[in-house]
């Protein structure tokens, strides 16, 4: 007995070749803008990675927020085309991006906060570990 409550809607999709030759693009774009930051990102440590740099100077941490931005950027751009949220209007798109962005500055924020409160702990307690 054959089901009519059932649809297969790959059958019922009719696509010119245009519209395939449009979606193939589309793949390879974003192909290829994930695989040139990651690439990016792969150089970024193998450079700076053999590259003796001050752990404590501005270069170190040149480096972390440079690696933090991309990671983000390539976070955001997957959001935006994996997730649909490209196609949606800018006012959804803010409602739902915004709240992410001040948590993870207040993240930031935290963060910064706790790596002074510990280096003011140190120096208020440094001849417990002299």
């Amino acid at each position: 007995m054959e089901r009519d409550d059932i649809i297969e809607y790959s059958l019922h999709a009719h696509h010119s070749e245009e519209d395939g030759k449009k979606i193939r693009k589309n793949i390879f774009k974003v192909t290829a803008i994930l695989s040139i930051i990651t690439a990016l990102e792969v150089a970024m440590g193998i450079i700076w990675g053999k590259a003796h740099i001050d752990v404590n100077g501005a270069g170190w941490m040149s480096i972390k927020i440079a690696f933090i931005l991309l990671t983000l950027v390539k976070a955001g751009y997957i959001i935006m085309v994996f997730m649909h949220l490209g196609d949606e209007r800018k006012g959804l798109r803010y409602t739902i991006l915004l709240p992410y962005a001040i948590f993870i500055i207040y993240l930031f924020f935290i963060l910064y906060q706790e790596s002074t409160f510990l280096q003011y702990l140190k120096d208020a307690f440094s001849w417990v570990w002299s």
